[in-house]
């Protein structure tokens, strides 16, 4: 039998058990705690972007009614050929890198017809893109107007508007050096179309329509060309216009509608862009581009109750600077220059 230790042994025993491990564990609290020298504790957070500059109203107005002092902009004639030079000329004004494609196309009466596409190209270096896009020619001939129906029209709404709006966009867009670059399309010989009842769905004239964005598509001017997304301009300039989400961009590209109108609510044009979708526009340019390039694209298109399709202007003469409203172009103006400046 071995010997007894004392109760006071016992106690010194102990005690000394209980400081050995408070020195072991303690430089192991140390290291479980203390962060490391050499990680950076410091959260990095995404650089501030440069405020979302002003869309002037304003100049974007002067711009449609630039468009429209050159007469109608049909295909083949002086006027449209002015526009057009007056176009690149802006472009380049604004630093955009700008490239054309000529070719002749055939329009439903069989005629064949110079078409010149304008693209202009902001931070072409950039790999990511996001595509902008309006047609600038103008109907040959007023087959929605009740007298002088084989005229050409001014087209200051159905033509001028939205590229007026990309005009003041493209002056901001070539200083801006952040997140993707910036394509323009101007396209041509859209509006050249067979005279119907209506562009719908099931209107076996459908292609005869945007046949400048068919070419564009069919031959874009970057071998594979992609974008982010892609948003359309067409009748974006009558008094009081309002926007609902159309069906087409809503079956090709739902969250691009859902990212602009929800933009247009947060900048203060709500009113303006209704959360509404409404099934009216047959064949526009962004059906090529969503059809043959993938990029999913919208139609940001005026929708008005009093015709239950587009303005009561559309396809007539009463479509010049009449029609045309500064405030509208602001409230579409300024929603897509915010929806690209926020891009990273």
């Amino acid at each position: 039998m071995g010997a007894r230790m004392s109760p006071k042994g016992r106690t010194a025993a102990f005690a000394l058990v209980v400081a050995l491990l408070a020195m072991l564990v303690l430089p192991l609290s140390r290291c479980s705690n203390e962060p490391s020298r050499n990680a950076d504790p410091t959260v990095h957070a995404l650089p501030e972007l440069p405020p979302t500059p002003p869309f002037n109203a304003d100049t974007a107005y002067a711009l449609v009614a630039k468009q429209v002092s050159f007469g109608p902009r049909v295909p083949g004639t002086a006027g449209h050929t002015a526009c057009a030079d007056w176009i690149v000329a802006q472009l380049k004004r604004h630093g955009a890198e700008v490239i054309e494609q000529t070719a002749t196309v055939k329009a439903f009466n069989g005629q064949q017809l110079p078409l010149r596409n304008i693209i202009g190209r902001f931070n072409p270096e950039a790999k990511e893109r996001i595509l902008l896009l309006a047609h600038y020619d103008t109907r040959p001939f007023a087959d929605k107007d009740s007298e002088r129906q084989n005229e050409p029209i001014l087209g200051a709404n159905d033509g001028g508007s939205g590229v007026g709006i990309l005009l003041e966009l493209a002056r901001h867009l070539g200083g801006k050096t952040h997140g993707p670059g910036i394509d323009m399309l101007f396209t041509d010989v859209e509006d050249y179309g067979q005279p119907s009842g209506s562009m719908t769905m099931d209107d076996n004239t459908i292609g005869t329509w945007a046949l400048g964005s068919q070419y564009f598509a069919k031959n874009p001017h970057v071998p594979g060309y992609t974008a982010r997304f892609g948003i359309l301009l067409d009748m974006c300039g009558a008094k009081d216009a309002r926007f609902y989400r159309e069906a087409l961009s809503m079956r090709f590209a739902p969250a691009i509608v859902n990212k602009v109108w929800k933009t247009a609510a947060a900048i203060g044009h709500g009113d303006r862009f209704v959360q509404e979708t409404k099934y009216f526009v047959g064949t526009d340019d962004h059906l090529p581009i969503n059809e043959r390039l993938r990029i999913p694209t919208i139609d940001i298109i005026e929708f008005n109750e009093g015709t239950n399709a587009f303005h009561p202007s559309w396809h007539t003469h009463a479509d010049n600077m009449d029609v045309i409203d500064a405030v509208t172009l602001k409230a579409v103006g300024q929603t897509v220059l915010e929806v690209v400046w926020k891009e990273r």
